[in-house]
């Protein structure tokens, strides 16, 4: 395995969760990690992604302001901090890496398994 993602759960509304993804090696310290999301019944799209220094960070205008990406380089882990969840939010989260940059989910290359948020309202 590539990308472990964990972190996923069932949330009330208006809560927080934290998810996390650790690359399996440092070859992924040089790449561009982020995170994408299926909700249910709709294509994937892009959340939020993190150059590989951990200072450029990206997001999906609907979520600005309430997800939070972060990276712990020594870890090779990013960090996906989510605040004041919406039931709409309930989705398969994956995480995903690559060399390219930006909100196309085709630039990233390399994708972990996914984990669930189930929000309930």
């Amino acid at each position: 395995v590539q990308l472990q993602a964990s972190g996923g759960g069932l949330v009330q509304a208006g809560g927080s969760l934290t998810l996390s993804c650790t690359a399996s090696d440092s070859s992924f310290s040089s790449q561009a990690m982020g995170w994408a999301r299926q909700r249910p019944g709709q294509e994937r799209e892009f959340v939020a992604a993190i150059d590989w220094n951990g200072r450029g960070k990206y997001y999906a205008d609907s979520l600005r302001g309430r997800f939070a990406i972060s990276r712990v380089i020594a870890n090779n882990t990013i960090y996906l901090q989510m605040n004041s969840l919406k039931p709409e939010d309930t989705a398969v989260y994956y995480c995903l890496a690559g060399h390219g940059w930006g909100s196309s989910l085709s630039q990233y290359n390399t994708w972990g398994q996914g984990t669930l948020v189930t929000v309930s309202s």
